[in-house]
């Protein structure tokens, strides 16, 4: 004998008429999507719709996949370069091709008065800013003992001192649950080779400054965190250059990644689902540094 409830329906009736409520609003969701144009299993979810995000140094390889990534989550984004502006050009086609806001800024990182007007400028044409990457970064070769003053301090302007001067200039426009996200490298916490003294010294100032950082801003409920890729395969770093089979034995998956891989943390740090993390360091690195 059935058990009815106060009200005389059975209970099995109910969960059979709760059961062809959630069919029919699956099955509602389905058609609304391909009236879209696009399955709505594979539609990516639009996590930051609305949301206004710069990428430094993002006309290629990690700076690139990075404001994709944010584009196919439904942010507008705008992207610093500085020497390619073609492909600059078209990382902006492609975030429009989206349906998205873009803009690509001409900034050299080592001044900090463009770092501070690339700020400016996103939220002028942007309306606003809620999410920044601190990107850009560059390489010298050469043992510490060799290296040129030039380029000691051309490494800390644009990896260290960027992101700080980005940030800083971020933050009186950044409003609840905004985000700052930094891009390092896995060799912040382990130099497994010469040549990588001073680029690895930059990598590690990103640690400090992504912690006291958060302290700072946990109040306003603006969350900071630093991703440190390992090996990825870009123009910079390429899976069959002269360092390759090296970094490759170095790994514990034994292979390169790629732009998206990187990406995929920040979108993520981006993301509301991350609101409870600041100050983490997140390392995508095949198990560079396990």
């Amino acid at each position: 004998m059935q058990q009815k409830d106060k009200y005389g329906i059975s209970r099995r009736k109910a969960l059979i008429g709760a059961a062809a409520s959630v069919a029919a609003i699956a099955v509602s969701s389905t058609a609304a999507a391909s009236q879209a144009g696009q399955p709505a299993e594979v539609r990516p979810a639009q996590e930051l719709a609305g949301k206004r995000a710069l990428v430094t140094g993002a006309s290629r390889g990690i700076g690139a996949g990075i404001a994709l990534a944010l584009a196919d989550k439904g942010a507008d984004v705008v992207i610093t370069y500085l020497n390619s502006p073609e492909k600059a050009a078209e990382v902006v086609q492609a975030i429009e091709a989206k349906g998205r806001r873009a803009l690509a800024l001409r900034a050299d990182s080592a001044d900090p008065a463009a770092v501070k007007r690339s700020i400016e400028e996103t939220v002028k044409r942007l309306g606003g800013l809620d999410i920044l990457v601190n990107n850009v970064g560059i390489s010298r070769d050469g043992t510490f003992a060799e290296m040129s003053l030039t380029d000691i301090d051309a490494l800390f302007n644009v990896n260290a001192r960027a992101a700080v001067l980005a940030s800083q200039a971020a933050i009186p426009h950044l409003k609840k649950g905004g985000r700052i996200v930094t891009v390092g490298s896995c060799v912040a916490e382990r130099v497994p080779f010469p040549g990588l003294t001073v680029y690895s010294m930059t990598k590690s100032a990103l640690l400090a400054f992504t912690r006291g950082l958060a302290r700072e801003l946990g109040p306003q409920d603006i969350t900071v965190n630093l991703v440190q890729p390992g090996p990825i395969d870009t123009d910079q770093n390429p899976a069959d250059g002269a360092w390759a089979d090296i970094n490759r034995s170095l790994t514990s998956l034994g292979r390169y990644g790629t732009p998206a891989d990187v990406a995929a943390a920040v979108t993520f740090l981006a993301s509301p689902a991350a609101g409870f993390m600041t100050g983490s360091v997140v390392t995508v690195d095949a198990g560079f540094n396990a």
